[in-house]
């Protein structure tokens, strides 16, 4: 081979190797570019996720949300914010207070017991009777069933007066009644379900809405905000005529009908 052969060959040679660098070194830049680009997109994912999930941990729950809505009142309800609950003949001259927690079970066992008398004697005109719903044992117990319930109630009101007693007794029946530990009516599912044995509730889309929609959050609230202002410690609380009326313990609320037929008797004469 002549020394020119050699030499361009060895030229050749130089030429490729020189062309295979530069691709290696553009695959190389290719590459850490990538790694960059996925790293930034990785970053930018997670900062995104945490953003999201500071965002969500500052986001208000419902219940916060609703503190912050606009007042819906139900129908057959009455002062500055719907909270006077009163049924009963307008003739009546007393009122019977009722104070109670959806969630309490001494309520039920009290509303099982005496439930219908109230019901007889409102409907005998032998006195109006005034409910004052309650949730604080959502705070003491935790969940939000107490407040939930009132919600249904406040939407079984405004179908009217009848189903709203109606659905208060199938609340605090020994059908539907749940221990105290459970907060099955936080479930709008369950709430619906014990409407369905209340004849004006049944099927009732209005209503069903109304629960699922939480129309009558706030009211609930506004409702729970004056059970808490007022000088009542504890469900079942019966009053009339501002006196405490109670059992034959002389402590408690009355909690069989003759008990409270009693108690009843006594204070409107009084």
């Amino acid at each position: 081979m002549s020394k020119r052969n050699s030499q361009t060959a060895k030229t050749a040679a130089r030429e490729r190797l020189r062309v295979e660098r530069e691709r290696e070194a553009k695959k190389a830049k290719v590459k850490r570019q990538l790694v960059v680009a996925g790293s930034i997109v990785g970053v930018l994912a997670i900062a995104g996720g945490i953003g999201y999930t500071i965002m969500q941990a500052n986001k208000p729950g419902a219940w916060e949300a609703a503190a912050d809505a606009k007042l819906v009142k139900p129908a057959n309800s009455s002062g500055e914010n719907g909270t006077t609950v009163v049924i009963g003949k307008a003739d009546a001259k007393k009122t019977l207070e009722l104070y109670e927690d959806p969630r309490c079970p001494i309520c039920a066992t009290f509303e099982q017991g005496v439930g219908k008398t109230i019901e007889k004697d409102v409907a005998d005109g032998k006195y109006k009777v005034q409910f004052i719903g309650a949730a604080f044992l959502d705070r003491n117990l935790a969940g939000e069933g107490s407040k939930n319930a009132l919600s249904a109630l406040g939407a079984a009101l405004n179908v009217s007066p009848e189903a709203f007693l109606a659905y208060k007794s199938a609340l605090y029946s020994a059908e539907f009644h749940p221990e105290e530990s459970q907060d099955k009516f936080k479930d709008d599912s369950y709430l619906i379900k014990v409407a369905d044995s209340v004849e004006e509730l049944k099927g009732n889309k209005e209503f069903q809405t109304a629960v699922e929609n939480g129309t009558y959050d706030k009211w609930a609230l506004e409702m729970s905000e004056k059970f808490d202002g007022s000088d009542v410690q504890g469900t079942p609380t019966l009053k009339m005529d501002g006196e405490k009326l109670t059992g034959s313990d002389g402590q408690n609320a009355p909690m069989t009908a003759p008990e409270f037929t009693a108690a009843v008797e006594k204070a409107l004469k009084s």
